[in-house]
């Protein structure tokens, strides 16, 4: 999109795709997740923090390259000073900041019964999105390929490195340290925010497969791409697709119509006591994710061929 639009079509197209994605996330997703026809309850996840990222950088894409890329360096790796300070629990200052930078789980009233629940934190996101931006430069058709490998490995060792160095310190960057015990717990790190060691142990070792994958021609690189190709497509198909494989589960082991909601339940066709173990749950996932392939293999081959100006919003 920045290759073929100018500074102010491509602000004006982040703006607006970023107002539009917010939309989606209370009224399909929100949907989606809950099946509750009333919108008791309003999830802000992934999608809100990409839509508001969005907005964020549509208005920094009118400054220039360099301070886009100072302001992404500066949230990935400053956002977790937030940790060191205090705010006074229950006050306005300690939800802003809880939204913008640190939230796990806000929880928002609007009124006796409709609430918003705000589980992604904006700012940590926007640094991950302005340098992916600015990391775009890497995949312009006059830079070279070779060299753009080794840029890839490059940075993703270089994050792998500062993951390590700073998760054995203990010395910044995750709200919680490492015990010094167990493998897992040196991987546990937080991901609602993304820490600055979380985002370097899931960044780096992507940016090294990247890498590897640059001229790659194995098949399966060719069937996971049609879901990168339509992310957005496929993201809200999956929630409406789960929620009808659990109505069907509902009714199948015996639930009726009169069960389908329940006191202080904002899911609707799920019990409290509703649920399957993990080899059920896996099984139901890669399910959804084999079935969802055709139609994202359909969609993206209709967005090739076609030029709807709704097609750049979805």
């Amino acid at each position: 999109q920045s290759l073929r639009k100018s500074k102010k079509e491509l602000s004006i197209f982040l703006l607006k795709r970023g107002l539009w994605l917010i939309v989606a996330e209370v009224v399909l997703v929100s949907l989606g997740i809950s099946f509750d026809l009333s919108w008791t309850f309003i999830f802000l996840q992934v999608i809100w923090a990409i839509g508001c990222s969005m907005i964020i950088l549509g208005l920094l894409i009118r400054t220039n390259y360099l301070a886009i890329l100072i302001v992404g360096i500066v949230l990935f790796f400053g956002h977790n000073l937030t940790n060191y300070i205090n705010f006074t629990p229950n006050s306005i200052s300690a939800g802003v900041a809880g939204v913008i930078m640190t939230t796990r789980g806000a929880f928002l009233p609007i009124d006796s019964t409709h609430a918003i629940g705000a589980f992604y934190a904006i700012l940590p996101w926007t640094g991950i999105m302005l340098l992916g931006y600015c990391t775009g430069r890497l995949f312009e058709i006059t830079y070279p390929v070779i060299k753009r490998r080794k840029s890839l490995l490059g940075i993703g060792l270089a994050m792998v490195f500062l993951f390590i160095l700073l998760r054995i310190t203990n010395v910044y960057g995750n709200p919680e340290p490492w015990d010094g015990r167990t493998i897992f717990s040196f991987l546990d790190t937080s991901k609602y925010p993304p820490s600055l060691q979380y985002s370097c142990m899931t960044l780096g070792p992507a940016l090294i497969l990247m890498s590897f994958l640059e001229t790659s021609r194995m098949g399966w690189t060719k069937v996971v791409s049609i879901y990168g190709k339509v992310p957005f497509f496929y993201y809200i198909l999956h929630f409406y697709l789960l929620h009808l494989v659990l109505i069907v589960l509902f009714f199948i082991t015996g639930h009726t119509t009169a069960q389908i909601t329940e006191a202080n339940n904002i899911f609707w066709f799920r019990p409290i006591n509703f649920g399957y173990g993990l080899a059920i749950v896996y099984t139901i996932w890669i399910g959804v994710v084999a079935i969802l392939y055709l139609p994202s293999r359909w969609y993206t081959r209709y967005k090739s061929t076609n030029q709807h100006w709704w097609l750049k919003y979805i």
